[in-house]
């Protein structure tokens, strides 16, 4: 059993940067654990995370070189800087197999909203 505890969001206007953290707890190890978002009328769509086996990182292509996801032992931070207005979704941590496919993912954390307005 994997349990994520995820804090941080809120609103903030274009160009602004936010951060969000998510503490993982349980067997975890071998996962990929990072986030992924979901906005209104789309898919859940992987963000960024980390490939815990060796520590690996993805990035979607929507956010490289804006978003920057960290590990320090069971905290992964997003640090997001440079938002648009297209990041405003519910971003949730998650924890599987796949940084990228959200079928392939086997928990989620309960969902942090983020707004950016232009």
């Amino acid at each position: 059993q994997v349990r994520l505890a995820e804090s941080g969001g809120g609103s903030v206007q274009a160009g602004g940067s936010l951060r969000l953290s998510c503490v993982a707890s349980g067997s975890y190890g071998g996962y990929c654990v990072g986030w992924f978002r979901q906005a209104p009328g789309k898919h859940r769509e992987g963000v960024a995370g980390v490939y815990t086996a060796g520590g690996s990182r993805y990035y979607a292509d929507s956010v490289k070189g804006r978003f920057t996801i960290s590990q320090d032992d069971d905290t992964m931070t997003l640090q997001m800087n440079n938002l648009k207005p297209e990041d405003t979704a519910i971003y949730y941590c998650s924890a599987g197999p796949s940084c990228i496919t959200a079928s392939r993912v086997y928990y989620w954390g309960q969902g942090t909203q983020v707004t950016v307005s232009s």
